[in-house]
């Protein structure tokens, strides 16, 4: 059984990148594995490994003291959910690409969970889930608005065509586990949004808390590992993705004469040549003998970036 944490903390920590090496020794011997973004304005990641061993590198990172407070994320699954270790050095922990915003101080109202539902259901709120668009397709809450973005970069520009928001209404943003939320309300409430809310502890938190019969969120919600989705009670849900388009991979669409697994979804079947059909097939083929003597093949890895290069469970 692997643990995996999510975190992030806003922090103004200019020697971030003196806390590369020994963040880095102390996953490695832990046998943790995941990502995480290292910048000047704080931390995001997602790790996982043995419980003793994030519990271990949680530890490690509480104990500079600008991240004493950090709250991770936990789940568990019974696969290895990541396959490397990578430690990045960014601009942004996560990139929005509008200049300086106050995420420390200036965030919106913070709704818990157990509070979400009455606040999305007031007719005068305009509720916006702020991930990306293969994000919002596979679930999403009851009546949220759709960016249509394909990058968090777009966001900005998105508020400012529509219509909706001229006025600057009350808006409820969520996102996955919170990060991009504490940007994206910051940033709207220097744009002269009065009233602005976020999700607590994002989707995340509230699959976690909000019991199912309760629940106005309707799917499932993407997570950048190689669960792709989880559902209530964060359990793994039943999406795949396509590891030649990155398209998520629903139980309808493997029933598709297009899928094949490793090689094509219906999304790109039609568009893919037969050459690189052939080297995708290959590649599962060797994912599937190294399986079969049970080890883990570095080609079989869960990826999907954003504006800031890896976009990360949050």
């Amino acid at each position: 059984m692997f643990l995996i944490a999510a975190l992030y903390k806003f922090a103004d920590f200019p020697e971030f990148s003196d806390f590369r090496k020994p963040l880095h020794r102390v996953c490695a011997d832990n046998d943790v594995l995941g990502t995480i973004l290292l910048a000047s304005e704080g931390l995001n990641g997602t790790i996982a490994g043995p419980p003793s061993g994030v519990e271990n590198v949680l530890a490690f990172i509480r104990s500079e003291p600008r991240f004493a407070t950090i709250e991770a994320k936990l789940s568990h699954a019974e696969d290895a959910p990541f396959l490397r270790l990578k430690i990045r050095l960014k601009q942004e922990i996560v990139a929005l690409g509008v200049g300086d915003i106050d995420s420390i101080n200036g965030t919106g109202t913070y709704v818990a969970p157990s509070e979400w539902n009455d606040l999305i259901a007031d007719p005068d709120v305009v509720v916006i889930d702020t991930r990306n668009d293969y994000e919002f397709a596979i679930g999403t809450f009851e009546g949220a608005v759709n960016p249509e973005i394909d990058v968090f970069r777009d966001f900005p520009n998105w508020v400012a065509n529509r219509t909706e928001l001229a006025d600057k209404p009350p808006v409820a943003m969520f996102c996955t586990g919170g990060i991009r939320c504490e940007k994206l309300t910051a940033w709207m409430k220097d744009q002269g949004f009065e009233n602005v809310y976020q999700l607590e502890g994002g989707i995340l938190k509230y699959l976690e808390t909000v019991p199912e019969d309760e629940s106005t969120w309707d799917g499932e919600c993407y997570v950048f590992d190689r669960r792709v989705s989880v559902g209530h009670g964060l359990i793994p849900g039943d999406n795949d993705q396509c590891p030649n388009c990155n398209t998520v991979v629903t139980p309808q669409d493997r029933t598709d004469p297009r899928y094949a697994v490793g090689v094509t979804c219906p999304a790109c079947f039609d568009v893919t040549s037969d050459s690189r059909k052939s080297r995708f097939a290959e590649r599962q083929k060797q994912i599937e003998l190294a399986a079969a003597r049970g080890e883990s093949h570095l080609a079989h890895t869960h990826s999907r970036s954003d504006g800031a290069g890896t976009e990360l469970p949050e």
